[in-house]
């Protein structure tokens, strides 16, 4: 524990890891007293230069005055930060407050003069910038509006600095010093930075782990079995074209070789660098092993050991220790508990995993925090790339086991850029930071598919290992959050794959309209039946008959794809008697050919047991030698219960036979660390060759529901592709008082910490808004309840408020079209007889609103995701059947009008029945005042409008209510960081 300086207590929540450019982390903390040695050690390492640049002049040493003033900080007027790797300083930065003559001062004064000095050795890495944006941070923290900087005209590295951060900047020139100053606000331009560096940062980090140069393999045993004898087998079978080790301290004095791997008692004890270690010791033995890789130099760690969060109370604490301890070396951790990761470049050929095949190379990335719904899905990509659909496969996996440190974000970041993955599929149990998710999801889906499938959606609780922040909001919610940001989200492993598996194989479907040929009039019409089902617009499906030849079904598929009425094809097919494989090729080159002529339309087929035909539509134009098949039974995968499945060849996540393991045991030894070996031509049991570039896939899949189930996913994210392209705007709106409904806010919470408005309070906060709700008066007698209509003006409606009668007009609690004191007067003793007492009622009087459609108007700030605004139809709709439309905030005019039109009901404010059509254009504009709001005040942390009549011209708000409090920390809006653990 850090102590005190000075006057105020030390700041822990200025403590953070960062994750460099280079991939490494780095712990940044405020400095104390305690790191007077830490400081001159680290001065001593920088150069007679970089002290010059600093000091603008000759500084060789640092005196005790100066160790005395660079360590005592009030954490207030002075404060210092440092970055260290392994406890000691590789960099600080420091700000000092300054009056209007440059002098020390104190606040009120809102300037302070900040300066930096990196190590040389850690120059290039980042570690300026990213201490800029946490020192930037703890002055707003403070009350420091603006950072000053004198900077020599040669130390060009510094003044890159300042100008890339992306604040308002002034820059003058004066006695030979540039002199910059900008204000610490964030921008767009800064947030869009800080955005593109936590990108490539934390893309480098996990390249870093899914591309090593070499790797050991810690823990591997010194006999055959065991997990760590089994991966390392795994990375050797596998053709790894970089250097291996396997590594034991119970390795015997003098054993140089395990299966011809160079073998090592400790990682200290290797020759070279080592980017990589797969630790599958004990628990109880991982710290050790953390600190022999950290002081190696070791890169990232790949930690299959169990035992830590998933095991309690007591794990849960090992975990938080031993993510402590990694990134104090910079390592990042995959893991614990985890299931291992593969990279299937032919560049790396990497399978440090518990699969013990490896998978076949594509471009479908996979990403699991269960690592058997890990062995699931790579043994489903496994049966329907080879037995079912072809040879499109992974191009790299991650299972993050516990997800202590790297996260489903992290490797989002990686596949953003990464050439080789066109198509994103994940497993999430959890979402650590729902916010920072929504907008790597809704970048990355905007250049590569993102299809996501959440398991424990209805447990409530997160699985165990998983440290994640709660959110308030239901799946359903969460689910309409993720769609708006463009992930393809489905419900059960078999639709992620299903839709994996188009989106990797086939281009984006121009529309919703599809043809229907084939050679079954029942499979047609089951075809036809389920696209109706999923929105999709079928045409009549084509009969070809049974009868029909390859001819007849490429002349039918080619006049299809060339019909500008069609957006894209489903061929059903059923086996043809008597003409076997042979039939099969041909009608597989046949619907090929005719695809290949129209490139710019999917083409899906549903089959009914037609492994040949599957294969040979998926089959690439390669003279590559395949895989043997085992000629004996193989043993089942042993993978969770799912559902039933399509059969085919064991998949990669099935047991090693005993025959593969013995024949690698007693395979003449091979060096594999003297240098990169170059990968094998072929591999016995290994993944098949990659088709050639360009070579077109048609995915084939068993039943009709599936097929059109993945289709109607693919037409709803080109839709969401071609919106994103103009997402549209925020409007501004002339009449909002933007100061003034903050300071209403601002007097309000300063009654208390959070509070509900009261109906006055509430109807003025709107009103700087342009939200105007109608006026309703108390009725706690007959006779106010008269005086309150004479001051509305008949006709009246006569409302009980009570909490269980309040929007209940199903219950009788509110009476309409009052015309006269008469028709008030009975009202009234109807409900007071009905319903109890006026003080149990709490009456109140409204002046008639025109008819129309009662809808609800939401926005809530949740902890985690941020702020939601939600729409639906008032009454049973929301309440039962839960039929409401979410965004996020702040919502475009764009996402306004989707929005109303998101829910089931929205056929109801569009002319249903005869009806007339409601005045949308009124309620988008509702909804964007709503937005507004509550995105400009985040103190509004709830807003409920209830109900909103739309009338055929116009709506009333009836009912309104606001909540304020304290607004909840952003991170999104400070400096980088890795999560707190």
């Amino acid at each position: 524990m850090q102590t005190s300086s000075d006057r105020h207590e030390y700041p822990a929540h200025w403590e953070a890891d960062v994750v460099l450019r280079d991939g490494g982390t780095a712990r940044v903390r405020p400095i104390t007293v305690d790191d007077a040695e830490r400081l001159v050690s680290f001065y001593e390492q920088v150069s007679d230069e970089s002290k010059y640049y600093r000091f603008f002049a000759p500084y060789p040493r640092l005196s005790a005055k100066d160790v005395h003033r660079f360590t005592h900080h009030d954490f207030v007027d002075r404060v210092g930060l440092a970055a260290t790797v392994g406890g000691e300083f590789i960099a600080t930065v420091r700000y000092d407050r300054i009056g209007a003559g440059g002098t020390p001062a104190s606040a009120p004064a809102d300037e302070a003069e900040v300066a930096f000095l990196v190590q040389d050795a850690h120059q290039g890495r980042g570690v300026a910038s990213a201490l800029l944006e946490h020192i930037a941070a703890v002055a707003r923290e403070r009350g420091i509006r603006r950072f000053a900087a004198e900077v020599l005209p040669a130390n060009t590295k510094m003044i890159k600095v300042f100008m890339d951060a992306g604040y308002t900047q002034k820059r003058s020139f004066e006695d030979g010093v540039v002199r910059l100053e900008f204000g610490l606000e964030p921008t767009d331009r800064s947030l869009a930075v800080q955005y593109a560096r936590e990108q490539r940062a934390e893309a480098r980090s996990v390249q870093r782990l899914l591309q090593p140069g070499s790797v050991a393999v810690i823990g591997t045993g010194r006999t055959p079995g065991g997990v760590g004898r089994s991966i390392l087998g795994n990375v050797a079978d596998a053709g790894y074209t970089g250097r291996l080790y396997a590594v034991n301290s119970a390795f015997p004095e003098g054993l140089k070789e395990i299966d011809g791997v160079p073998a090592r008692r400790s990682v200290r004890e290797i020759e070279g660098p080592v980017d990589l270690a797969v630790v599958t010791v004990p628990a109880e033995r991982v710290p050790e092993v953390v600190t022999d890789c950290g002081e190696h130099g070791v890169q990232g760690l790949v930690v299959i050991s169990a035992g830590y969060a998933d095991s309690g109370p007591d794990g849960r604490e090992r975990q938080r220790a031993l993510v402590r301890q990694a990134r104090s070396y910079g390592m990042r951790i995959i893991g614990p508990n985890a299931f291992g990761v593969i990279n299937t470049s032919p560049r790396v050929r990497l399978n440090a995993s518990l699969a013990p095949e490896m998978p076949r190379p594509g471009r479908i990335g996979l990403f699991a925090q269960s690592g058997a719904i890990g062995i699931a899905l790579l043994s489903r990509l496994h049966r329907r790339g080879g037995g079912v659909t072809g040879v499109t496969g992974v191009s790299t996996f991650v299972s993050s086991g516990n997800r202590a440190d790297v996260s489903g974000n992290d490797v989002l970041q990686y596949w953003y850029d990464d050439p080789e993955t066109d198509v994103a599929l994940m497993y999430l149990e959890s979402i650590g930071n729902p916010r920072k998710f929504t907008r790597l999801a809704r970048r990355t889906a905007a250049a590569k598919p993102l299809v996501v499938v959440q398991g424990a959606r209805h447990g409530g609780v997160a699985p165990q290992g998983h440290a994640v922040r709660a959110t308030r909001l239901p799946h359903a919610t969460v689910s309409a959050l993720l769609r708006q940001a463009g992930v393809i989200r489905v419900d059960t492993i078999t639709d992620l794959v299903d839709a994996g598996l188009l989106l990797a194989r086939q281009p984006l479907p121009p529309g919703p309209r599809v043809a229907i040929l084939g050679n079954s009039e029942s499979l047609g019409l089951l075809t036809y039946d389920a696209c109706l089902s999923e929105g999709l617009r079928p045409q009549p499906p084509l009969d070809l008959t049974t009868a029909a030849s390859a001819d007849d079904f490429h002349r039918a598929l080619s006049r299809a794809l060339a019909d500008d009425t069609c957006d894209a094809v489903v061929v059903t097919a059923i086996p043809t008697v008597g003409e076997g494989s042979a039939g099969d090729a041909a009608l597989a080159a046949a619907l090929r050919s005719a695809a290949a002529a129209v490139p710019a339309k999917p083409v899906l087929v549903v089959h009914v047991e037609l492994g040949g035909l599957a294969e040979a539509l998926s089959a690439a134009a390669s003279t590559a030698p395949q895989a043997p098949q085992p000629t004996e039974p193989q043993p089942a995968p042993r993978t969770p219960p799912a559902e039933a499945e399509d059969t085919g060849p064991a998949g990669p996540a099935g047991p090693r036979t005993p025959e593969a393991g013995d024949r690698r045991a007693a395979a003449p030894p091979h060096p594999r660390s003297a240098a990169p070996a170059p990968p094998a031509a072929s591999h016995p049991a290994g993944p098949a060759d990659p088709p050639p570039e360009g070579t077109r896939l048609i995915p084939a899949y068993p039943a009709a529901e599936r097929a059109v189930r993945a289709l109607a996913q693919a037409v709803s994210y080109a839709q969401w592709r071609r919106d994103a392209a103009d997402p549209g705007k925020v409007p501004e709106y002339e009449d909002i008082d933007e100061r003034g409904a903050a300071e209403l806010i601002a007097g309000h919470l300063a009654r208390g910490q959070g509070l509900a408005l009261g109906d006055e309070e509430t109807c003025e906060l709107l009103g700087r808004y342009g939200i105007h709700v109608h006026r309703a008066l108390p009725a706690p007698t007959p006779d106010d309840a008269v005086a309150a209509a004479r001051a509305l003006g008949y006709p009246v409606a006569l409302k009980a408020t009570a909490p269980h009668l309040r929007h209940r007009a199903d219950l009788g609690g509110v009476r309409l079209d009052l015309a006269d004191e008469e028709q008030l007067r009975r009202a009234y003793a109807e409900l007071t007889e009905l319903f109890g007492t006026p003080a149990e009622l709490r009456p109140v009087v409204q002046g008639m609103a025109p008819r129309g459609v009662d809808t609800v108007v939401r926005a809530v700030i949740d902890p985690a995701a941020g702020a939601v605004l939600s729409f639906g139809l008032a009454g049973a709709a929301t309440q039962l059947l839960g039929d409401m439309g979410h965004r996020l905030i702040p919502v475009t005019d764009r996402e306004a009008t989707s929005l109303i039109r998101s829910v089931r009901t929205a056929p109801l404010l569009f002319g249903w029945r005869g009806s007339a059509p409601v005045d949308s254009a009124a309620l988008e504009e509702l909804l964007l005042r709503v937005s507004r709001l509550v995105d400009d005040h985040p103190e509004v942390v709830a807003v409920t409008l209830e109900p909103v009549v739309v009338a055929p011209r116009g709506l009333s708000v009836l009912s309104a209510s606001v909540r304020l409090a304290p607004p909840p920390a952003r991170d999104d809006l400070g400096p980088r960081t890795l999560p707190a653990y």
